[in-house]
């Protein structure tokens, strides 16, 4: 607790492995701005990048490669999810991550410290606790939560659904410190200026006169089958325009530029305007990131599951599912074929778009922001 006439000061602690932390924490940061204007300080840090020893300093690095081994990534994931893995992977971090822990708190002093990463949790709240300072957790993967998330002793941990707040319930987590907020996304994903025409004039997009203008993302990395699910569509004859976006991956942008298309189509890299494109297009095709389908519910669009993480992303695509928000197409012929149908099935489409909107939590990085002020003021 703040005890000075001072802002509290917030340390959020994120790595970029995958681009979903560093936006989450960016979304929290915004909406304190909007909810308590002048009323606080924020640092966000890359704690494995700037203060971890090897080999965790190269998370981010080693990300992008170890998860396209999604067997070894599905494995990995499942060996270590348990109570008596998670505090024997505690008890042997502990001692080798103590003082970079101790460092980031001497030069990033701290009210409150914020972990929005599975693997920043236990560890570090042991010494955030041994300064008296809160430490609260905020919940980034979407149904699917490792008990890496969950540290009985946090002061608090915020969620994005009840199945995951289910989840804690089941590790012993106590009842009264765990809350259902939703994702913190960007707050200009809540906000409708201009109609999907006019933004697509802004864009640029090809003005051809399709039926459905559909957004292809892959994440940060442009992960998955991304170029092949992209070539299907191409040659599928169907009346589509296709945005697509590949991320970091500089070679698949360069891949899919250099290819001969016979639909109306735009390539992009990395995007700093996801709330504009997902606004102005129709359909959404991407990989089951909380991140992005979050988003994607909050922009009222029907989404196409077409590829998933093992372990931490397979219950994003039953949740999908489950509220009639998309659908599962894990092959290209299978993206052609359910964009056919809604085609040829107007109401069903439809039926799928007011199904994103209704599971929609556009105010839940407010929501966050208000709790995460509660244990400073």
């Amino acid at each position: 607790m703040n005890l000075t006439n001072n802002p509290p000061r917030l340390l959020f602690l994120y790595s970029d492995t995958g681009g979903g932390h560093r936006s989450a924490v960016e979304a929290i940061i915004e909406a304190l701005g909007l909810e308590f204007p002048g009323q606080f300080e924020a640092e966000k840090v890359d704690f494995f990048k700037e203060y971890a020893p090897p080999p965790l300093k190269f998370a981010p690095e080693i990300y992008p490669i170890v998860s396209k081994n999604t067997r070894l990534w599905g494995m990995s994931y499942h060996l270590s999810d348990g109570q008596r893995q998670v505090d024997w992977a505690t008890l042997a971090a502990s001692p080798y991550l103590n003082l970079a822990c101790r460092k980031m708190l001497n030069e990033h002093p701290a009210d409150l410290v914020v972990s929005v990463h599975p693997l920043m949790n236990s560890y570090v709240r042991q010494v955030v606790h041994r300064r008296h300072i809160p430490f609260a957790t905020v919940v980034t993967d979407m149904v699917s939560t490792h008990t890496l998330w969950f540290d009985k002793k946090a002061d608090l941990i915020l969620l994005p659904t009840e199945i995951a707040r289910q989840r804690g319930l089941e590790l012993g987590v106590p009842a009264d410190i765990m809350k259902v907020c939703g994702l913190p996304v960007d707050d200009k994903f809540s906000k409708e200026s201009i109609s999907k025409e006019e933004l697509r004039k802004q864009m640029a997009w090809p003005e051809a006169q399709t039926q459905l203008t559909l957004l292809l993302v892959g994440g940060g990395e442009g992960m998955g089958p991304l170029a092949a699910t992209a070539a299907a569509i191409d040659a599928s004859g169907l009346p589509v325009s296709l945005i697509v976006i590949a991320g970091r991956n500089q070679r698949l942008q360069e891949q899919l530029e250099e290819r001969e298309w016979h639909i109306p189509h735009m390539i992009y890299g990395f995007v700093k305007n996801m709330p504009d494109l997902m606004r102005a297009a129709d359909v959404l095709i991407t990989k089951a990131g909380p991140g992005t389908i979050s988003e994607a519910f909050i922009a009222g669009l029907p989404i196409i599951l077409y590829n998933r993480l093992p372990g931490q992303e397979e219950g994003n695509v039953l949740y999908v599912i489950g509220e009639g928000a998309g659908t599962w197409a894990p092959e290209p012929a299978m993206v052609v074929s359910v964009i056919k149908n809604w085609i040829n099935h107007p109401d069903r489409l439809a039926e799928t778009t007011e199904a994103s909107k209704s599971v929609a939590r556009p105010d839940a990085a407010r929501q966050i922001a208000r709790n995460l002020m509660k244990l400073v003021s």
